[in-house]
């Protein structure tokens, strides 16, 4: 994100300042010191809590130590800190699965926040001039396009950024594609399969239709899955112009471009279509930076304008296919009621639903702090259709 910010600090006794970028809506830093590798991960730890960003100038891979000894005292002091909904009457008690949430989600965005203070300076051309750095310019070209002019990112981002370009570069094995998807910057990856999956084993009202919609397109999985289903036709609408592109990619990769295409729209193309389908993000609630948009819903917005403008693109006999987890109810953030008195206003009923568990880590790990929610979790795919 080239907002126009720019970062200014102080060198050798001389101003400086740059072009600010930050993927996570992150605003430049206030105050800035030069940084290399004599500095300890003490000194970085109070740096960072008085929000002063360490511009570096030393070894990259010294900078990678710096920021995982950051992390280590970032999360313990994380940890030390008394849970919400404790009381002087009784100090270890238990916060509900939502108070375990706003929690971690707090938790997340102060360790974001600490860990960007440790900022890179990139050349022009995405050149990082450092000890030992790696030639990034790639990954960076792919998330931001070109750098007209020299900028300054935090480290944190730019190991994203690398990490999303080896993931697009190797792409990630869909068993129910039998080939890969590459996801681009900037896009969800489809690394939990339990919802490919479901699109993938749901039966077709009539056969696999002529035409489908897929709303809210990401990497393109589940047009791409359709298409493997015997599905003729696909059009896939996003607004989001990463993921458009995203999807185009991985349907010329995958060799159905003239099955598969995508188009900027919000929500719905024009038309009806024998086959509509949705994973919209599965939490209402305000997204912190722009990957987070796949996974938050703020006032159910997606949600609510798929269910309302279904019934209107639907053709004959045709069905919706709506997928979604129970985790926003288990959270209290969403009833059940809720969720059907949607679906009944929009005119529509409910011909079924498809249920799997989610087979990710978490899903497992008993010291993840949201896994009482996590392990009960259930995923479904609703299929509607016009009342």
């Amino acid at each position: 994100m080239d907002s126009g910010a720019r970062i200014s600090w102080t060198e050798a006794g001389l101003p400086h300042s740059a072009h600010w970028r930050s993927e996570s809506g992150l605003l430049p830093p206030a105050r800035v010191v030069v940084a290399d590798d004599t500095i300890s991960a003490d000194e970085a730890f109070r740096l960072a809590q008085r929000g002063i960003a360490m511009l570096w100038r030393g070894d990259y891979h010294n900078a990678r130590h710096l920021l995982d000894a950051l992390a280590r005292r970032i999360d313990r002091k994380l940890a030390r800190k008394p849970r919400s909904s404790a009381t002087a009457a009784s100090p270890i008690a238990t916060p509900t699965p939502l108070e375990a949430f706003n929690t971690h989600r707090l938790h997340q965005a102060e360790r974001a926040r600490l860990l960007a203070m440790v900022v890179l300076p990139l050349g022009a051309d995405h050149v990082l001039p450092l000890r030992r750095a790696p030639d990034v310019r790639e990954a960076c070209g792919e998330a931001h396009g070109a750098a007209a002019e020299p900028y300054v990112a935090p480290l944190r981002e730019l190991l994203g950024i690398v990490g999303a370009h080896e993931w697009r570069r190797r792409g990630i094995a869909i068993p129910a594609l039998d080939a890969r998807i590459h996801p681009h910057y900037g896009v969800f990856a489809p690394i939990r399969g339990e919802y490919v999956d479901l699109v993938a084993q749901a039966p077709f009202a009539n056969g696999p239709p002529d035409l489908a919609f897929d709303i809210g397109a990401g990497t393109g999985v589940l047009a791409a899955v359709l298409v493997r289903r015997g599905v003729a036709r696909v059009i896939a609408t996003d607004n989001d112009p990463r993921a458009i592109e995203c999807a185009r990619d991985n349907f010329e990769r995958l060799g159905i471009a003239d099955r598969a295409g995508c188009v900027d729209a919000d929500l719905f193309p024009a038309g009806r279509a024998g086959l509509i389908v949705c994973n919209p993000p599965w939490i209402p609630g305000r997204a912190s930076a722009s990957i987070e948009r796949a996974i938050f819903d703020e006032d159910s917005r997606m949600l609510t304008g798929f269910l309302r403008g279904l019934r209107a693109h639907l053709g004959p006999a045709a069905e919706g296919w709506l997928i979604m987890s129970d985790f926003a109810e288990r959270l209290g953030l969403r009833s059940r009621d809720q969720l059907l008195h949607w679906i009944g206003e929009a005119g529509l009923r409910v011909a079924g639903r498809i249920d799997t568990r989610p087979r990710h880590p978490k899903a497992s790990d008993a010291s993840d702090p949201l896994f009482s929610v996590r392990s009960a979790e259930v995923v479904s795919l609703w299929r509607l259709v016009a009342a």
